[in-house]
């Protein structure tokens, strides 16, 4: 199992042309925790997000379905990328994470999405399933920031994430808002196809809560900077719940802000499974409020 240390050059970021040195790593891939090594500037042959230099944007737009502090009242400005590290077999956007739905762009047009959405009145710029597009997310944004985009940047991802990415986006990510979804690396395994989801998940969490702390909210509840943790509560306890909020109340923070989510259904493949034919029932998800409670979690999203 590999999970390695933050690099060392973290401190001369600064100094380098960061796009730059990030389009350099997709040449040896290591800017998720799949270590694929493959040259994605050109080839997706063996590269597991099936992704090469150029990003694939399946739709962007004011997206009113987010957590409290991100939607407000004007809506998350969010932008769907297509691919994915991770193989969930319950995922609800399989179409997207498991195909190439969309279309290729470059840094300069996601760039213009993300002044759209600003123009639009968007509290933010929300990357979702980000961790396979770091490279052209940084790019990106160095573009949109020197063009004027104001708005926290919001990068919404699944947890597996690679420390060398992570480095790579610390000053450029605003608000980080993983998935931690397992507490127990056997069941990642088996559901969503990474045999060290659980220790790459919770070195990833630390590094993003060290970069920009709890979640802050301006006067108007409005999410500015800060650690957002989204749980999938699923059928018979298999995410872990208890694993998950223990760590991240003895480990991270017990202000964390947490989404507790409820609306696990039996998507893709999950029906191959017999004990995630179901959605979860009232009770599961009261026992999950009732663990957050123990942990002196209480900073809970009520979307």
């Amino acid at each position: 199992m590999r999970v390695n240390a933050v690099p060392r050059h973290r401190k001369n970021m600064q100094t380098v042309h960061r796009p730059s040195l990030a389009y350099r790593r997709l040449e040896n891939c290591d800017l998720c925790a799949r270590y694929c090594r493959v040259n994605r500037r050109s080839t997706i042959e063996g590269a597991v997000c099936r992704t090469g230099e150029p990003a694939v944007v399946a739709s962007y737009g004011p997206h009113h379905g987010e957590e409290d502090p991100l939607r407000g009242w004007r809506g998350s400005g969010t932008i769907f990328f297509s691919g994915c590290n991770l193989r969930c077999v319950f995922c609800q956007n399989w179409e997207l994470s498991q195909r190439r739905v969309g279309r290729e762009v470059e840094p300069r047009a996601i760039a213009g999405m993300m002044l759209e959405l600003q123009a639009q009145g968007c509290h933010n710029v929300n990357f979702v399933s980000p961790s396979h597009v770091v490279a052209q997310i940084i790019a990106a944004v160095t573009d949109a920031r020197a063009r004027g985009l104001r708005v926290p940047i919001v990068y919404n991802t699944g947890g597996y994430d690679s420390l060398e990415a992570l480095a790579l986006l610390d000053g450029i990510v605003d608000i980080y808002m993983p998935d931690m979804k397992y507490g127990d690396p056997a069941l990642a395994r088996k559901y969503s196809k990474v045999r060290d989801y659980v220790e790459v998940n919770r070195a990833a969490v630390k590094e993003m809560h060290r970069q920009v702390g709890d979640l802050v909210l301006d006067a108007d509840g409005i999410a500015q900077r800060g650690l957002l943790v989204r749980h999938l509560v699923m059928p018979h306890g298999i995410a872990g719940t208890e694993e998950v909020l223990s760590f991240l109340a003895e480990e991270i923070s017990t202000n964390t802000y947490l989404n507790l989510m409820d609306q696990y259904r039996p998507y893709h493949r999950a029906r191959e499974f017999p004990e995630l034919a179901r959605p979860i029932t009232r009770e599961e998800h009261r026992e999950a409020l009732a663990i957050a409670a123990r942990h002196r979690l209480a900073r809970l999203d009520h979307t």
